[in-house]
């Protein structure tokens, strides 16, 4: 398989990224962790994502950046010691930019590790990624139920943009999901 590299501004974006101290570290996926991807979508969603639409998400199109325990990280945190961590994979997020549009296509976190900062330190790492490469908006969809991800990104300044009716699949039925936007200002 013909790994693409990984965009340098994207890897410069990477490589001065802050944890803040958490036990973790923003690093660059490649298709080789799609398993492990696949394990920890399975883990955190209703309805994941299989590993044939994950390996598709690599290509010039897409970055895929994976959240992963440090190597230095101590065995007596949270993180560290969590069980279940996919060989130390935490979380991922993928984007697919096209012009200067960036679509969050998917944010991934360990269940156990979720309401812990990671879910921002993603974000935030993606909107990093959308401004270094000149991106205008970053655009996401999200359940009508996932509360916890709608507050994260209404706190980081996205707005709801419209609604796919009926959208995602649930328990006895169907749910909306909600279009959210977040313009990016080059400074």
């Amino acid at each position: 398989m013909n790994t693409p590299s990984v965009d340098s501004s994207f890897a410069a974006l990477l490589a001065t990224q802050l944890n803040l101290g958490l036990p973790v570290e923003l690093v660059a996926l490649t298709p080789t962790y799609v398993p492990q991807m696949a394990q920890l979508e399975s883990m955190a969603h209703s309805h994941p994502m299989s590993e044939g639409n994950l390996a598709d998400c690599f290509g010039r199109l897409y970055r895929v950046l994976g959240l992963k325990l440090s190597a230095g990280s101590d065995a007596n945190t949270n993180a560290a010691s969590d069980p279940d961590s996919v060989d130390g994979l935490l979380g991922f997020a993928i984007v697919q930019q096209i012009v200067d549009e960036v679509t969050l296509l998917d944010i991934c976190l360990l269940p156990s590790q979720q309401g812990k900062g990671y879910g921002k330190l993603l974000l935030n790492a993606v909107v990093a990624s959308a401004k270094a490469s000149a991106a205008v908006v970053l655009m996401l969809e999200v359940r009508e139920s996932n509360l916890a991800a709608r507050a994260l990104y209404q706190k980081a300044g996205f707005i709801e943009s419209g609604r796919r009716k009926g959208y995602y699949p649930i328990a006895g039925g169907k749910e909306d999901a909600i279009l959210m936007d977040l313009a990016i200002t080059q400074e």
